[in-house]
């Protein structure tokens, strides 16, 4: 009996790290190919003392009246993208449309990553965010890539003396 217990638990062990190489390879794709997507940010508060410096992300476009309307815990908002790659609305369209997976928690909706950290000391940096950016594949899933200034630029954390 103790063989077949040895067994299965390495089988499980592998299964368990098979499952976690696919899902990192998954990801790694949707970096690599993922469609580019900038949702407009609403001003939130960018510290916390208890998890240090980092930045609470909600996106203008959830907050919208139509997302209020959805019934649906889950789903998939469908955005149309602008020559920026801006999401501008959470309506079906034909032109420049992409597809993003949703999910509703307590009233609230959640589009992507929520939470956006980074080192210590940099949050004058990132206090002139106004994009977050995403890369989203043909699923709907979605990754935080960084945060983008009002110029759609990436801003990219100050790495010299202070």
């Amino acid at each position: 009996m103790k063989k077949y217990s040895r067994i299965l638990i390495i089988a499980n062990l592998i299964l368990l790290l098979g499952y976690f190489n696919w899902s990192v390879y998954q990801k790694e794709q949707t970096l690599k190919e993922g469609q580019l997507v900038l949702l407009q940010l609403a001003p939130v508060d960018p510290r916390s003392l208890m998890q240090g410096d980092y930045m609470r992300l909600n996106y203008k476009e959830a907050n919208s009246e139509l997302i209020n309307r959805q019934k649906a815990k889950r789903g998939y908002a469908v955005l149309k993208l602008d020559k920026n790659h801006v999401g501008e609305s959470l309506e079906p369209v034909n032109e420049n449309e992409i597809v993003l997976k949703y999910k509703t928690i307590n009233g609230r909706l959640f589009l992507g990553a929520e939470s956006f950290f980074f080192e210590e000391g940099q949050d004058s940096v990132y206090n002139r965010a106004a994009y977050g950016g995403l890369r989203v594949d043909n699923k709907g899933q979605s990754l935080l890539v960084g945060l983008y200034d009002k110029d759609f630029r990436q801003i990219k954390p100050y790495r010299g003396k202070q």
